[in-house]
């Protein structure tokens, strides 16, 4: 039998890599230990690429009676063994893994309540595959730091790839990745839109700009703060800029806010860095809590209603999605508990769109009240959860700032837009990617990254 290949690396101070990783070691412990290292991350395991990349693959393949996805048909690959790892034990077992399983099969039964069984199967089938099929991929494969800010690493190149073609479709309104893989197979469709001071808004390769918007947005602080730990200054910049500019390029606002939020939360944690951590966070919900009260007695339109119509360009647009939550939580109070499914919700004639900007109402409308509880709840669990879970390992606490980052985006963003296909997806992914985060109180259980010693920096073969 041939022997094993033995690698090591050399130190490369170019953008994508760490600017003070030290030669790699050869041996097991030391790898072991080389996790803790400034800068130190790991290639992510070759399905996480594969399913990263797919996210922006606009094709639709059909495959009998469905129409998948190239992303889709990477998580129906993988779903039975990442199902299988979990119910073995081999992932461990969390209150948000729990959450999301339960939160799949009541809305698979709000599914069966409203619909056919051929139509329920059908959705629900789906359901269950971008909802757990994903969060479990993240949960099997990122383990650590290393493999995290390797992970953070592909989703950003996933986004830099694109940057392009955005730019070109930004000033043209041409959109050469749908009308070129158009060509080989179905793809989303092409939304056309009004032109914003002067420019045309990126659809990129998915449903929606708002849709490319925050993909691009959602990834700011992690190339930020949990890749640019340990790199060079340039490089660190350099990767952030291009992202905010990618993501800019949807002109939709509710990316571009989540542009400014995400800046002005590192900002924040900028600030304070010299205070306690537990302080900085108290600090921060008091503002928040604050803020929150100041909208819901300072304005006659309550706090949710007053987030909801300002945060857009276009008050009329703001306007309509005050009418979307008033009708839609009249929806949701009349059927509770299993909701309506994809029907067709009840509003006044002049509401001509079905459609609901706002993830959370739109949940509980479908699938009811007890979804959104599941759901919403677990997220906001995990957080606090993950907040609480301190470790010495600056590298560690740098993936933790990041995560929580993203993941407040995402609850954010929520609020003003509905996550739909590759989009909720890569929510439930990035989700799953820092349940890693609540061991890492506990050395036992928080995995070293001698799994995978091969990185992306470049190689001396022994």
């Amino acid at each position: 039998m041939a022997t094993p290949l033995a690698f090591t690396r050399k130190p490369d101070r170019s953008m994508l890599s760490g600017a003070h990783i030290a030669p790699g070691p050869r041996d097991h412990a030391s790898r072991t230990n080389s996790s803790k290292r400034v800068g130190t991350w790991t290639s992510p395991h070759w399905t996480v690429i594969l399913f990263l990349f797919a996210l922006a693959i606009p094709w639709i393949i059909p495959l009998g009676p469905l129409n998948l996805t190239v992303y889709r048909l990477v998580l129906l690959a993988l779903l039975l063994p990442c199902l299988f790892s979990w119910i073995r034990g081999s992932l461990g077992f969390r209150l948000l893994d729990f959450a999301l399983f339960f939160y799949s099969i009541w809305a698979a039964v709000a599914l069966f309540s409203a619909h056919d069984a051929n139509a329920a199967t059908q959705t629900s089938g789906i359901f269950f595959i971008e909802t757990m099929g994903a969060y479990l991929l993240a949960r099997r494969y990122i383990r650590d730091a290393a493999s995290f800010r390797g992970m953070v690493l592909v989703v950003t190149m996933v986004v830099l790839a694109l940057s392009p073609f955005a730019l070109y479709e930004w000033i043209t309104g041409d959109k050469p990745i749908l009308s070129t893989l158009s060509t080989i197979f179905p793809t989303v469709e092409v939304t056309t839109m009004t032109p914003r001071w002067g420019f045309w808004r990126v659809q990129g390769p998915f449903s929606h700009s708002i849709e490319f918007g925050l993909f691009c947005t959602s990834i700011l602080a992690l190339t930020h703060l949990a890749w640019g730990h340990g790199v060079s200054p340039v490089s660190r910049w350099l990767l952030t800029a291009s992202v905010a500019g990618t993501a800019f390029l949807s002109m939709s606002s509710a990316p571009i806010s989540c542009l400014v939020f995400q800046v002005a939360l590192m900002g924040y944690h900028w600030l304070f860095r010299r205070q306690n951590s537990n302080l900085r966070w108290i600090l921060l919900w008091s503002i928040g809590a604050i803020g929150f009260l100041g909208a819901q007695f300072g304005s006659d339109q309550g706090a949710v209603k007053f987030f909801i119509s300002h945060f857009t360009f276009d008050p009329q647009t703001g306007w309509y999605r005050v009418a979307i939550w008033d009708f839609g939580s009249e929806s949701v109070l009349n059927h509770p508990w299993l909701g309506i499914g994809l029907a067709d919700w009840a509003r006044p004639r002049w509401m001509a769109s079905d459609s609901v900007d706002n993830l959370w109402l739109l949940t509980a409308m479908r699938y009811g009240i007890p979804a959104i509880v599941l759901l919403l709840g677990s997220c906001i669990w995990t957080m606090i959860a993950v907040t609480r879970a301190k470790s010495t390992d600056r590298s560690i606490e740098v993936c933790r700032l990041s995560y929580l980052i993203c993941m407040t985006t995402f609850l954010f963003v929520g609020a003003t837009i509905h996550f739909a296909h590759a989009i909720y997806a890569w929510f439930m992914f990035a989700l799953g990617s820092g349940a890693w985060l609540l061991d890492t109180t506990r050395p036992k259980l928080a995995r070293a990254s001698a799994g995978n010693p091969l990185t992306r920096d470049r190689f001396i073969q022994h």
